[in-house]
């Protein structure tokens, strides 16, 4: 089964709030939600970028891909070496 790592919108109009999440590749995320790894919420400040590591690594090694943002919060956070 492959897997991608992406972002998923949640909150309320003009309060956007997004979950880190592991889904299938055939699924859109909303509903078949295989793991919640972290969130990312755009509006504190500074923006507050929280994930589980040792998940992360787990879903890599198992050959999950993170999408393009989730990559670029990956390396700012220097969690891939």
């Amino acid at each position: 089964m492959a897997a991608k790592i992406r972002l998923v919108r949640k909150g309320k109009k003009n309060r956007p709030f997004y979950r880190i999440i592991v889904v299938s590749d055939e699924k859109d995320g909303r509903g078949d939600v295989i793991e919640i790894l972290g969130h990312y919420d755009p509006l504190k400040e500074p923006a507050e970028f929280q994930i589980k590591p040792e998940r992360l690594h787990y879903w890599l090694k198992t050959g999950a891909q993170p999408s393009e943002t989730v990559k670029s919060f990956i390396r700012k956070n220097n969690l891939i070496s």
